[in-house]
């Protein structure tokens, strides 16, 4: 697996590193989140055929009508993908979805859609890439690192 930090280094994004205890779900995050910047969720989704993979950047309040987003996103019907295809695509664990797993999709196989009501906070907070701990980076950063991604990203109202 590549190393988050390293890459983070080498195309020049600062974070802060915040350790914290396993977390498997929002509510758990929760309980260990900074005062500054967004909470999000990230979702690993799939298309009824299986040969569309989604990764749905949200405000960690909000709730996901997947009918709906499909239609925004082209699709007859979206679901949630398996822990079998998320450790193939991006080299993640169930728990651990984060945009830094990224570094891993060598295919650019998988569409990033960021809800744009994220990007009226400063900060964004992420796993990089295992569930304990937090990497805090701008948001100006964050729209930096998904376009060294060169993942197809859209900014939708979700």
């Amino acid at each position: 697996m590549k190393d988050v930090f390293k890459i983070l280094r080498e195309i020049g994004i600062e974070y802060q590193q915040y350790d914290h205890p396993a977390v498997f779900t929002v509510e758990e995050a929760e309980k260990y989140a900074r005062e500054d910047g967004a909470h999000s969720k990230n979702l690993f989704l799939r298309n009824k055929k299986g040969n569309k993979h989604f990764l749905v950047i949200l405000e960690g309040s909000k709730r996901v009508d997947l009918k709906n987003l499909a239609k925004l996103v082209g699709e007859s019907d979206l679901s949630f993908a398996s822990g079998e295809r998320l450790l193939k695509l991006l080299r993640l664990t169930p728990g651990s979805v984060s945009p830094f797993g990224l570094i891993n999709d060598e295919g650019k196989e998988v569409h990033v859609i960021v809800d744009k009501s994220l990007l009226v906070f400063d900060m964004q907070g992420f796993h990089p890439n295992v569930n304990t701990s937090t990497l805090v980076i701008t948001t100006k950063n964050f729209k930096k690192f998904l376009e060294w991604t060169k993942n197809q990203i859209s900014y939708l109202n979700i």
